[in-house]
């Protein structure tokens, strides 16, 4: 092991132990979170526990459960198991909440119960990229992403899907029936195949009901679909011709430093329906009069592009392709120029 470079002995003790300060630089962007947050009014943003009860065991403060929720979004570290991993590993962490280490359901709870007071975090950080002169002048990027939620498509339901499952019941449930009517008219050998039919049929019947009490939550949710595991997601028909239960989270994106500027959580697949909007909404969170806005081809249609333009934005948004002749092989209609002087319209002579 002679000419390396060595380490200290694990079991090395010192009379002067370093600071957790010396192993996190000044760049590092936990300093930013840390200054961040200490600056918010916990309070009015309305995150709970920002005044501690005066009985019952301390709760963890609010800020260190904000910041780790930042550092989590800054590391793209989505669940709260390997959040609490972190707390107990990473020194950044450490340094981060004063070595504190929740556990992963804390962790969970705190993003559960103060969804809007986060919102209200991410409205005073896009005001701060304001006043630091980050976003560019007029200019943001709008696009869509799909994330599937831990709902299991199963445990989603609609009318029809609702329908289906109760009538594959029914049929099972008559299917054993049947099976047991002739089982009665044999000499039965034992009374093993027909005790095992009368138990299927007894679970059949407790899923039959099950699924009638989800009927009547069905008949009382708004759009006629409920999620059990997950309530907030939805099954979402994509532009594939394929479904999932989940969302369509909507971003508003700077041009310039590639800072999110406005976010949405919808639950229609396509995105049709949500340039005016998000592009409002990122005008307003830039305190701007005029903006510009570019999208993908997945954005256009006329009445958004109208109220965008009636808004006073200005929107980029390719045509959609709706001829289906370049696919069989045949010039596709923005292929075609009209000839005033013939009064006809041809192709270019460069396509023919």
């Amino acid at each position: 092991m002679k000419r390396f470079i060595q380490g200290e002995h694990r079991d090395q003790t010192t009379l002067l132990p370093e600071s957790l300060d010396d192993y996190v630089s000044d760049t590092n962007p936990v300093r930013v979170v840390d200054v961040f947050v200490d600056e918010l009014d916990l309070i009015n943003l309305g995150f709970e526990s920002a005044v501690p009860a005066k009985t019952g065991r301390p709760a963890y403060h609010p800020a260190v459960m904000l910041k780790i929720y930042i550092y989590g979004y800054l590391n793209r570290i989505q669940s709260s198991r390997r959040l609490e991993r972190e707390a107990q590993r990473n020194v950044e962490l450490m340094w981060l909440t004063g070595r504190l280490m929740p556990d992963f359901k804390t962790i969970a709870n705190f993003r559960k119960d103060n969804g809007k007071a986060i919102r209200g975090v991410c409205r005073q950080f896009v005001v701060l990229c304001q006043q630091l002169g980050l976003f560019s002048e007029h200019f943001v990027a709008i696009d869509g992403s799909k994330f599937k939620a831990v709902n299991n498509r199963d445990r989603n339901f609609t009318s029809a899907k609702l329908k289906r499952r109760m009538e594959d019941i029914e049929s099972s449930i008559a299917r054993y029936l049947k099976a047991l009517d002739e089982a009665d008219r044999e000499e039965p050998k034992s009374s093993g195949p027909k005790g095992g039919l009368e138990e299927k049929i007894a679970k059949l019947k407790e899923q039959m009901k099950a699924l009638q009490a989800i009927e009547i939550q069905l008949e009382a949710s708004p759009d006629k679909q409920i999620s059990l595991t997950d309530p907030d997601a939805r099954s979402m028909m994509m532009t594939s011709g394929h479904g999932i239960v989940g969302y369509n989270v909507q971003t508003a994106v700077d041009t310039k430093h590639h800072l999110i500027v406005a976010h949405e959580v919808t639950n229609v697949g396509h995105d049709r329906d949500q340039l005016s909007s998000m592009a409002q909404q990122a005008r307003e969170a830039m305190q701007i009069e005029s903006l510009s806005v570019v999208a993908d081809r997945g954005y256009y249609k006329s009445g958004e592009i109208l109220a965008c333009h009636e808004a006073g934005i200005t929107a980029y948004v390719p045509k959609t392709l709706s001829s289906r002749a370049k696919f069989d092989g045949r010039f596709g209609n923005d292929e075609f120029v009209y000839d005033a002087e013939k009064m006809c319209t041809s192709a270019p002579p460069s396509k023919c």
